[in-house]
C-alpha cells in the first residue's frame, strides 16, 4: 500500500491525484514547484515502475510543467525555464521535482536545492498558487 514519506508532508502543501501520481507544492515561495510522487508501493526508483507506468509518469511530468508554468503566472513572476530531476538522496521514495526557474531567482543558474532558506507562502498566495496549480491540472 502507497504511503507518502513524512518529509514531504513537512516541506510541501497538497495539491491533489492525478492518475499515477500524487502532487505536492513545495513550501517555498521563491520557486513555481511541484513535486510528482507515483503512489507505487515501495518505489524508489524509475527501474520500479512498469513501462505503462513509466509512460504515464513521463506525461504527467508534462502537465505538471504546464501547472508550473500556471503557478509562476499567479505569482507574477512568470517562468522561463522548467528544471525536472529525480535525486532522491534525502527522502528515497520515488518523486520528481518540477520547477520553474527565471535568470533572477535565488539560485539561478545552479540547481534550487540546498540555497538559502526556503520562504514561506501567505496565506492568500497560497490559495491563489494551490487554484491555479489544479486548474492547470484538471483537479
Amino acid at each position: 500500500m502507497f504511503e507518502l514519506h513524512p518529509a514531504f508532508v513537512q516541506a510541501s502543501h497538497t495539491v491533489g491525484d492525478l492518475s499515477l501520481c500524487h502532487v505536492r507544492l513545495q513550501a517555498d515561495a521563491r520557486f513555481a514547484w511541484l513535486v510528482l510522487i507515483p503512489r507505487i508501493a515501495g518505489a524508489v526508483e524509475l527501474e520500479d515502475l512498469v513501462g505503462d507506468d513509466r509512460a504515464a509518469l513521463v506525461e504527467e511530468v508534462v502537465l505538471a510543467g504546464v501547472a508550473v508554468r500556471a503557478i509562476g503566472a499567479a505569482l507574477a513572476r512568470p517562468v522561463e525555464k522548467l528544471n525536472v530531476g529525480q535525486l532522491g538522496n534525502v527522502t528515497p521514495q520515488l518523486h520528481l521535482h518540477v520547477v520553474g526557474r527565471r535568470v533572477d531567482d535565488a539560485a539561478w543558474p545552479g540547481p534550487v536545492w540546498g540555497v538559502g532558506e526556503a520562504e514561506p507562502l501567505g496565506t492568500i498566495a497560497l490559495a491563489t498558487v494551490l487554484e491555479a496549480a489544479r486548474t492547470a491540472l484538471g483537479l
